[in-house]
């Protein structure tokens, strides 16, 4: 087994003007997320989030407390999201085991020493996708399916951002600290997400996009409204958007993604929209 980590830095949207396309990319992308038989992961110094995967195939990897942490073990002042977007998979927290099928998530509470990832079947093996924030004190490990999720249908064909939002590990579902995590399905023939144009500027932001055929990609906006830029993704890739940002992306077809939040406040519905015509 082997862990990797990345440590990133917090960027003023003013540095970030000057930015080309390779900064940009080397700043807010996160591309390597899943190697078999390893766990990658980036911390950011944006509200400390990590984002990260374990993709088990013929091993069971345990989550290590990476030397940024100097910790003990990584969940000792911190909280963790957990969702499943492979084959059938095990996660196992201290002594009790949690089978994740597709599209299922865990949330682990602070204060639990150990956590390890296997899959089922090698030839069918889980892939873990994970996003982690310091957390003030401990809440019950729960298992969320889509089932349980709360679901929200946004958007409309007509303006192509049909979209459901399943709201899985937010207040209205379980108790978190500072972490919120839920998953949007776009609706066929529909490819814009975080329409009309936002920011969160209280809360930083992840993005994790997948079920996005080879061949297919998508086009992430980030920058403030009146200077926006690009940057193009892959499947199984992410982005870490600033509280400064817009939030927005379209995809070369519909796609699946799982967002991340973390800041001062746990309201989803907290957030700074803008004009279509404001953007540049």
């Amino acid at each position: 087994m082997k862990t990797n980590y990345e440590l990133r830095y917090a960027t003023n949207p003013r540095d970030a003007k000057s930015y080309d396309k390779a900064r940009l990319r080397q700043e807010f992308l996160v591309q390597k997320i899943f190697t078999a038989d390893e766990i990658n992961m980036v911390y950011s110094l944006y509200n400390r989030v990590i984002v990260g995967g374990a993709f088990p195939v013929s091993e069971t990897l345990e989550l290590e407390a990476i030397d940024v942490l100097e910790t003990q073990y990584f969940l000792n002042n911190r909280e963790i999201g957990v969702f499943n977007i492979g084959g059938d998979g095990i996660v196992e927290v201290d002594s009790t085991k949690y089978e994740l099928g597709y599209k299922e998530a865990l949330y682990i509470g602070s204060g639990n020493k150990t956590v390890k990832f296997s899959s089922k079947d090698s030839s069918k093996p889980a892939k873990f996708y994970f996003n982690s924030t310091p957390a003030h004190t401990s809440y019950p490990d729960k298992k969320i399916t889509k089932a349980e999720a709360v679901v929200s249908e946004m958007g409309a064909d007509e303006t192509s951002n049909h979209r459901a939002l399943n709201y899985m590990i937010v207040p209205k579902v379980l108790p978190t600290c500072n972490l919120q995590m839920g998953m949007s399905e776009m609706k066929v023939g529909n490819v814009w997400k975080g329409l009309p144009p936002r920011s969160h500027n209280r809360t930083v932001e992840t993005y994790f996009y997948f079920e996005i055929p080879e061949g297919d990609a998508i086009c992430h906006f980030i920058g403030e409204p009146d200077d926006s830029r690009n940057i193009w993704l892959q499947g199984e890739e992410a982005i870490i958007s600033p509280d400064w940002s817009v939030h927005a992306a379209v995809g070369t077809r519909n796609y699946s993604f799982i967002w991340g939040m973390t800041g001062e406040s746990l309201d989803y519905g907290d957030q700074d929209f803008f004009k279509y015509t404001d953007l540049k």
